[in-house]
């Protein structure tokens, strides 16, 4: 939590050391959406557990650390898309494609990704591997329209500009989502999620709401 800390003395930038923005309304809005969602949802995601415990017995969920609101550190729930050892995997991939690692180290994401396996290909194609964030959103962890939730390592790439980051909570879409996924690099993802904290509304939630179900159905920018 140092660096987010130590870059949140600067007067520019909005105050985030209490209720994150948008206040008890969002927060009320995002417990009645998501428990609904998540009531609709518990037979696709039974479905989903069911096949992939039957392909490789490896764990169903993965839960990964990120940085929420105000630098506070939680566990980013998803649907395990990737090989069990995917570290390793990941390692020698890189190690053996120079390419691969530049594009890593720009966006933190993969073309040809070898560590997705072909389920876990479709369940982030059709988003169904963030069913379980909705747990999160529900915890307070997240909320349904935020920035992308960010690891340790993506936190100095933000700059200053983390303490508009840190200024809410983190979301399943976001303005990021419905802009192009992942076809927009890194520092427009920095900008939109910028953008996002500065002009929040409550309308402009419902409106990437409405957005993200085109942009899902149609795969938009998915990989």
């Amino acid at each position: 939590m140092s660096i987010i800390n130590a870059e949140m003395g600067s007067s520019s930038t909005p105050s985030n050391a209490g209720i994150p923005r948008g206040g008890t309304a969002k927060r009320a809005f995002d417990i009645v959406a998501a428990s609904a969602m998540l009531v609709f949802a518990l037979p696709a995601m039974f479905f989903i557990a069911v096949f992939l415990f039957s392909t490789d017995r490896g764990p169903i969920v993965f839960s990964h650390e990120r940085v929420g609101h105000n630098g506070r550190r939680f566990r980013c729930l998803k649907f395990r898309s990737m090989v069990v050892d995917s570290q390793e995997a990941l390692r020698r991939h890189l190690e053996a494609s120079p390419q691969a690692r530049a594009e890593w180290e720009a966006s933190q994401k993969l073309t040809d990704d070898p560590r997705i396996t072909p389920i876990g290909r479709f369940l982030r194609a059709t988003s169904l591997d963030e069913l379980p964030q909705l747990i999160n959103v529900i915890r307070g962890d997240m909320s349904l329209v935020g920035p992308r939730p960010i690891v340790e390592d993506e936190v100095a790439r933000y700059a200053e500009e983390i303490q508009h980051y840190a200024a809410v909570r983190p979301g399943i879409t976001g303005l990021w989502q419905v802009s192009g996924r992942s076809d927009v690099d890194y520092d427009q993802r920095v900008q939109l999620d910028t953008r996002y904290v500065r002009e929040w509304s409550f309308a402009g939630d419902i409106v990437i709401l409405v957005k993200t179900v085109k942009v899902v159905l149609l795969r938009t920018g998915s990989r």
